[in-house]
């Protein structure tokens, strides 16, 4: 198996295979095969192979928030007290357990974090930054930007 960082070679079929895995991610291998012009068997070892070299990392439903009345983004910078490689690693290990960081990107900027955040409503995203976003390990100072709409948003696993 390839070491993630390293990428993979890619033909033609296999970026074919991707495309279409992203638009419908519950295609049968055989319509996949159809779909991308090859026959079942041979479009299912190409599948594996994307899988095993963690091409592919999963599949997933994606959900509506909406539905769910997890509608409210905010876009969290984080500015940390200590950058050295273990506070960064304490903070990436905490973060990861705060379900409503959606995601978090370290920034190459004034600040050293950015943050998506879900919640149901700004008072619930209010109590996310004060208890557990502001307690983050090595946490000096955040700023919050609101998202008034979601124009485009894409779910990759």
């Amino acid at each position: 198996m390839e070491n993630a960082a390293n990428p993979v070679d890619l033909d033609e079929y296999d970026r074919k295979i991707l495309q279409v895995l992203r638009e419908d991610g519950r295609i049968t291998v055989t319509e996949l095969a159809q779909r991308i012009g090859l026959s079942k068997t041979p479009c299912q070892q190409r599948l594996r192979r994307l899988i095993d070299h963690r091409v592919i990392l999963g599949f997933t439903a994606l959900i509506d928030p909406a539905k769910l009345a997890l509608d409210h983004v905010a876009f969290t910078e984080v500015k940390l007290s200590d950058t050295r490689e273990k506070a960064l690693e304490e903070f990436n290990a905490a973060v990861r357990r705060i379900p409503e960081v959606e995601e978090c990107h370290m920034i190459a900027s004034n600040f050293d974090y950015l943050l998506k955040v879900r919640t149901a409503d700004i008072r619930k995203y209010r109590i996310v930054l004060g208890e557990r976003i502001s307690s983050l390990p090595h946490v000096a100072s955040t700023s919050t930007y609101i998202s008034m709409e979601t124009i485009r948003e894409t779910v990759r696993g």
